[in-house]
């Protein structure tokens, strides 16, 4: 079977006009992060989120109100071996009329399941487009990624194909995605299990919230992370994980409240987070196996 690449479609009851419009507003759906024109032929502009990704497009063709394609000319992530994996990508928007409302297809040329980044890639894409780039045509506003470093709880989001209950039983599933020592039970109310990670980090967690195929949430009871001043910084926070259908798909939110960028462990524990959602977990959920990220 020939390898595609990634593509996703959404239907609105708006126009093409509408939706063209929203699309070139690459601030108000993708990010605040965005330096240059976005809205014409031959404009060039970049991206960037803190120092995990950034990229320079230039916008190679332009029909309204039926085509816009994005040239990536440079790229750079800071998660993947060959950094510059989206260059030369292009990056396509076709809006169509279907049954009287517009069909927008999204498509990123050259990203394929062989790419390092894919899983990362295709399921943020996949929350812009069906997410923040939708809510933008549909109610005026998009969730774009906010300008300079958050001020709030580490979050991520990752969307599938499977069910709420899928995604449910897999969050609660915890020693096949959370990578190292898992003691104690993990599938309902007042459970309390442990995490331990070598002699790096220890922590013990408490299910204080569980509410079937919508959510879960964790109180970190003790917390132990050797290589910060301040060992316990997680004590007292919450891992939460939400759940809701999105277009026929499962949408988790995934939020560590108190793990903001105010605490020392934040770069280090983010980045972690993110490997562990958006590659571990979400390999679990779609294929029913973990993944080994660190």
């Amino acid at each position: 079977m020939d390898k595609k690449d990634f593509t996703t479609t959404i239907l609105v009851d708006k126009t093409p006009e509408e939706v063209f419009n929203a699309i070139n507003n690459v601030r108000g759906w993708w990010s605040e992060e965005i330096e240059g024109s976005t809205d014409k032929l031959n404009d060039e502009w970049t991206y960037h989120y803190e120092d995990v990704h950034r990229c320079k497009m230039k916008i190679v063709e332009f029909i309204p109100n039926k085509k816009v394609v994005w040239l990536v000319i440079d790229n750079h992530f800071s998660f993947t071996k060959d950094k510059s994996e989206w260059k030369d990508n292009k990056i396509i928007f076709e809006i169509t009329e279907k049954n009287n409302k517009a069909q927008l297809q999204f498509t990123q040329v050259g990203l394929v399941p062989e790419y390092e980044c894919y899983d990362i890639c295709q399921n943020a894409w996949s929350t812009y487009i069906q997410k923040s780039l939708l809510d933008l045509i549909t109610r005026g506003k998009g969730q774009p990624n906010a300008k300079g470093k958050p001020a709030t709880d580490f979050t991520t989001i990752i969307l599938v194909n499977q069910t709420p209950k899928e995604v449910f039983d897999a969050v609660n599933n915890v020693s096949a995605w959370w990578q190292g020592e898992i003691e104690g039970s993990t599938h309902k109310l007042n459970d309390e299990f442990t995490y331990r990670m070598e002699d790096i980090h220890y922590s013990k967690q408490k299910v204080v919230e569980m509410i079937p195929n919508e959510k879960v949430v964790w109180l970190v009871t003790d917390s132990k992370l050797n290589f910060i001043n301040d060992k316990t910084e997680w004590t007292g926070t919450k891992i939460s994980f939400e759940i809701s259908e999105i277009n026929n798909k499962a949408q988790l939110r995934f939020t560590h409240l108190g793990l903001a960028p105010n605490i020392e462990c934040y770069d280090a524990c983010s980045n972690g987070w993110s490997l562990l959602i958006q590659q571990s977990l979400f390999s679990l959920i779609t294929t029913g196996k973990g993944k080994k990220v660190f």
